[in-house]
């Protein structure tokens, strides 16, 4: 059973035995099943109907689900729409009919955008050619990707993008946009906008539901047996593909990890699936000052220990200003309070 759930219901026949059930955990549905002595009976419909209802009442309209690929074409008539599958494992569903078709157009739109805030600007040197760049020629620099939390954005993670946008013709930095980190989505984008705005080949999107997000990835937020891990981190990346493809981008940059069970595992299945489909994946040893290896599990640490002096050498100019803002007060007093803030 999965134990990552926020409310569970069943149906009962009148004997008072369970025949059908089903679980919601944050906009997702989970946990779904029927008896097999009362299959056919339209429980299911009820099960989910009920679990829409909830959800509706808590505010999420934009629902998710996993299932059996047998099963999909069932969740396909009670609304769902298959976003993305791992043959022979699961399904991933979404209620909007055109949610992820619209979430593209909104990444490409970025990218027109960009092209035409260069046009006509002085981009010497940094590859952005204030263009469409689906449409580089033969031979010149790769479109690549970033996938970031920037929990706070550190000198790492700026090492990380510039390395890359050394390599690339554009870059794109996709930032984390589930608000389960200790710095809210709305600062973390800021900070990697603000820490990477000489990069002119650099676009920033937000990750939206579909990279590493509750509905895509929820063990990169949970602690998860590495099974189940794995299976999450096939779903993302498949995802990532389909977004690839529509920005056109051919690889994919990663920071080296040796302290996250997760991010590690994420990379190595990274690794393995995006060469598999021609996307190259490459992972960049991570940044040190004085042999210390910069992360943001460190930064958090020394935040909650109140030793923020020591976090001025390990993150960009901008993300010290708001660090040692009025802004920052509340989110550093949440991460001073907090009883872990290392993540695993």
């Amino acid at each position: 059973r999965d134990p990552n759930l926020d409310y569970s219901c069943g149906l009962f026949d009148d004997k008072m035995q369970l025949v059908a059930t089903g679980s919601c955990f944050g906009n997702t549905l989970r946990c779904l099943a029927v008896s097999r002595l009362h299959q056919g009976e339209g429980l299911m419909n009820r099960i989910v109907t009920h679990l829409m209802e909830v959800q509706y009442f808590r505010g999420n309209t934009h629902l998710f689900l996993y299932t059996k690929c047998s099963a999909a074409r069932f969740f396909h008539d009670l609304g769902f729409y298959e976003i993305a599958r791992i043959d022979g494992q699961v399904v991933f569903m979404e209620n909007k009919r055109n949610g992820f078709d619209k979430y593209l157009k909104g990444l490409s739109g970025d990218l027109a955008q960009h092209g035409a805030d260069c046009h006509g600007a002085d981009c010497r040197g940094t590859g952005c050619r204030g263009a469409d760049f689906r449409d580089a020629a033969p031979g010149s620099k790769p479109v690549s990707a970033i996938v970031m939390n920037a929990n706070p954005f550190t000198m790492g993670h700026l090492f990380l993008v510039e390395e890359a946008a050394k390599k690339c013709e554009i870059l794109h930095v996709f930032v984390v946009s589930e608000d389960c980190s200790m710095f809210p989505f709305s600062v973390r984008q800021d900070l990697v906008k603000k820490g990477t705005a000489h990069l002119k080949n650099v676009i920033c999107h937000a990750s939206g539901p579909y990279i590493i997000s509750q509905g895509t990835f929820p063990s990169y937020f949970l602690k998860e047996e590495a099974v189940v891990c794995e299976a999450h981190a096939k779903l993302d990346i498949a995802i990532f593909e389909i977004i690839a493809r529509e920005l056109g981008i051919t690889n994919r940059f990663v920071g080296e990890e040796k302290k996250s069970m997760v991010t590690s595992m994420y990379n190595r299945v990274m690794l393995e699936q995006l060469n598999k489909v021609g996307i190259k994946a490459e992972e960049i040893p991570r940044k040190k000052i004085n042999e210390e290896v910069i992360s943001a599990s460190k930064v958090r640490q020394w935040i909650h220990d109140g030793q923020l002096e020591s976090v001025c050498p390990f993150v960009p100019k901008t993300t010290w200003e708001y660090l040692y803002s009025e802004e920052a007060r509340p989110v550093l007093e949440a991460i001073q309070k907090a009883q872990d803030v290392i993540h695993y």
